[in-house]
């Protein structure tokens, strides 16, 4: 009997073992494979920065909070025809989201509407969210950890802009500023809550301050925003001016030179 191409007395090349790949000692290769396959597509669409959108998926446009999905979708369209404006040869300050419906739906909505790509950063969860409709094709992605996910947010973005949202989005924005409160970034990312009445009732950071809990300087970590043009103008004021050219742009971790 003549052995299968690729085989050695008939067992699978590692590779190719479908049982060894999705089982435990397989883990560490799927944990890698969401970092490299990523940043393979990235580089082939020459994707270099982002700006992430973060906020609630139960946010719908006819809801109650209806105004917050426009004005996401609006600041992503002003922030999309931007960036399409600068001179570069690589896509800068591309508007992510993490692909969901919502405030994810509308920012990748907007963007779409300018003409742009959009990049959305799916999770896998036991009640199911679908890919949005508005999501570029190549650059739709979908991941299994957390963890993977949450880096890809920070690796490319240049600033944030978090919408009302629950524990995901307040699990997304404390990460963020945690890694600028340490100093872990080497580069400083801008963030701005929109709809300050929501997130200074939401967070108390005066508060946090009044304990002792953080510094009266982390409060200049953060910037408020509450309609479209001013959120604007805060990032345009804070984002570099375009000079790198390699892609993608990296945010590096700060550990005494070395990344």
């Amino acid at each position: 009997m003549s052995v299968p191409s690729g085989q050695a007395g008939g067992a699978p090349l590692a590779y190719e073992d479908e049982a060894f790949l999705t089982g435990e000692d397989g883990r560490p290769l799927r944990i890698l494979s969401e970092y490299l396959e990523p940043l393979h597509r990235f580089r082939r669409a020459g994707v270099h920065d982002t700006i992430v959108f973060f906020g609630s998926a139960r946010l719908s446009a006819d809801g109650p909070l209806g105004r917050y999905y426009h004005e996401a979708r609006e600041l992503a369209r002003l922030l999309t025809l931007w960036s399409k404006g600068l001179a570069s040869h690589v896509h800068r300050y591309v508007v992510c989201s993490g692909g969901g419906g919502g405030i994810m739906e509308a920012a990748n909505r907007g963007a779409s509407e300018a003409g742009g790509r959009s990049i959305g950063l799916n999770i896998s969860l036991p009640h199911e969210q679908r890919p949005n409709a508005y999501i570029t094709r190549e650059l739709s992605f979908e991941f299994h950890y957390f963890f993977m996910r949450k880096l890809w947010f920070a690796h490319l973005a240049r600033a944030l802009v978090v919408f009302p949202g629950g524990f995901g989005t307040l699990d997304e924005l404390t990460e963020i500023l945690t890694l600028a409160q340490t100093r872990k970034l080497e580069r400083p990312i801008p963030v701005v809550l929109y709809g300050s009445a929501y997130w200074r009732e939401i967070l108390n950071f005066e508060a946090l301050v009044r304990h002792g809990m953080i510094a009266a300087t982390d409060l200049q970590l953060f910037l408020y925003a509450d309609e479209p043009a001013g959120a604007l103008a805060l990032l345009q004021a804070r984002l570099p001016a375009v000079t790198e050219e390699s892609s993608p742009g990296f945010a590096h971790s700060c550990t005494g030179g070395v990344r």
